[in-house]
């Protein structure tokens, strides 16, 4: 006899209760369903069930066996359903939350080339400096910039290393500079982002090797946009991605400060709540920016 066809037999009449509705669940006879359940106790050398008159429960083995035999059973549905996605067209809306800096260019040029593949996708995309809860917020997938792993709960997969860039307005440094040790910086206010914690302690990694400089705080925001602006517009200096960034350092704009001295880059993840049966709008959109970031 098949025992995979055996295994799905005693599936359903330990969570049946009975040989009789568990028979009917498959389209076959009791009669049957018993000859499956023979097949596995002489397989496995094992009574698998306590039986009376009216119902049948697992033995201690049984319970051991059915726990074991479920999760087998699952995976091998999740891989057929794997499969059977990956040949399926991505459609439908795809919900996710990314730093507030991914607010340029060159991503929006990104996701226009995703449209572009996949269509029929439609993308819900919050902007965020804060870590939402996926599954209670209704969310397929975070991107999510960190310089340590996401919460455990999580399944993550990292795309690609972000850095960021000490910075400030051509004015400012015109006014206040130049600046070529971090000790010029360490009296300056500057724009910090209120996300973090101990934002006014700056990492950085310099020709002598890591360093920490402290400076005042001029403007504190949780919006990488507003911290942008607050840059060109002359309020301090201060450090953001380089992605949200680069066209004012390429114009001159806003000027690299002490470029030996480096803030620490932080990894961007893909992190989403679930590998069960993922759905194409989710895998194929992971799987774009893995290769566009690459």
């Amino acid at each position: 006899m098949d025992t995979l066809v055996s295994m799905k037999v005693f599936r359903l009449v330990v969570e049946a209760g009975s040989f009789a509705r568990a028979a009917g669940q498959l389209g076959i006879s009791p009669a049957m369903a018993s000859k499956h359940l023979a097949h596995l106790e002489r397989s496995l050398g094992a009574r698998l069930l306590n039986r009376t008159s009216r119902h049948v429960s697992p033995t201690e083995a049984g319970q051991v066996y059915f726990e074991q035999c479920c999760e087998a059973l699952d995976l091998l549905d999740n891989a057929e359903a794997t499969l059977q996605d990956s040949h399926a067209e991505p459609r439908g809306q795809l919900k996710v939350t990314a730093p507030v800096w991914c607010a340029n260019g060159r991503f929006a040029s990104m996701l226009a080339c995703y449209r572009e593949r996949y269509p029929r996708v439609v993308i819900d995309l919050r902007l965020s400096n804060y870590k939402v809860d996926l599954a209670e917020e209704g969310f397929d997938l975070a991107l999510r910039a960190t310089a340590t792993q996401n919460a455990p709960s999580l399944i993550v997969r990292p795309l690609c290393e972000v850095s960021f860039v000490l910075a400030a307005s051509r004015d400012y440094v015109d006014r206040h500079g130049p600046f070529e040790s971090p000790a010029q910086l360490a009296d300056r206010p500057a724009v910090l982002p209120a996300y973090i914690k101990r934002p006014e302690e700056i990492r950085l990694q310099g020709p002598a090797g890591p360093s920490t400089l402290r400076v005042p705080t001029a403007l504190k925001t949780d919006d990488s946009s507003l911290a942008r602006h607050s840059l060109l517009a002359g309020i301090g200096p201060g450090y953001l991605p380089e992605w949200l960034i680069a066209d004012d350092l390429g114009s001159g704009a806003l000027v690299r400060l002490l470029p030996q001295y480096r803030p620490p880059s932080v990894t961007l993840y893909a992190a989403y709540t679930s590998r069960k049966f993922m759905a194409p709008k989710v895998r194929t959109f992971i799987d774009f920016f893995s290769e566009a970031f690459g």
